[in-house]
């Protein structure tokens, strides 16, 4: 009787959180993909292979030159990969992120939920991994604006639909930089 009770008491409290405030935005409140643009699954990232003839410095030159054109800034980058072959590790290829940031979305987020720069500057990751015949590739991946947000306690409709229009301009820079687009 004991063991059911603990059962019991353990089933109501997963209820209790399952039912919790945090992580409650709204589905339609993700970001948005062209026909052309591959669809945004469920996790965290998003993420495009380069393709193929596009290089490294095409991406990152893309990068630049899109996000700018959209009056994003790119505070920083963390080359990860040179940093483990400092350390005698070998990366494996490419492996580097970049933050960027568009002051004017983020503020509508921050504003309201300042818990949320945690999230901040936006992350896009630049790194290769092996394909489907082990051979490094190249990829582009998105650290999704809309899925953070679900870590916000009551998210207000503004945070929201700024966190939805931050996650589609990111998602077509990526894939204009997949693509090597200037």
């Amino acid at each position: 009787m004991r063991n059911l009770i603990l059962m019991l008491s353990l089933l109501f409290t997963l209820a209790a959180c399952a039912s919790s405030s945090i992580g409650k935005v709204q589905p339609e409140l993700i970001g948005k993909v062209t026909a052309d643009m591959p669809a945004i699954d469920t996790t965290s990232i998003y993420e495009l292979p380069v393709q193929n003839g596009v290089t490294y410095q095409d991406v990152v030159d893309s990068l630049k030159s899109v996000s700018e054109g959209l009056n994003f800034v790119n505070p920083a980058n963390f080359p990860i990969g040179e940093h483990l072959k400092k350390r005698g590790i070998d990366p494996q290829g490419i492996k580097e992120v970049h933050s960027f940031c568009s002051l004017s979305l983020g503020a509508e987020i921050m504003l309201d939920h300042p818990e949320f720069l945690v999230f901040a500057p936006c992350r896009i990751a630049i790194y290769e991994k092996p394909d489907t015949q082990q051979k490094l590739k190249l990829f582009i991946a998105l650290a999704r604006p809309t899925f953070d947000l679900r870590s916000i306690k009551n998210p207000t409709p503004r945070a929201q639909k700024a966190a939805q229009e931050l996650e589609t301009i990111l998602l077509n820079i990526i894939y204009k930089a997949s693509k090597g687009d200037l």
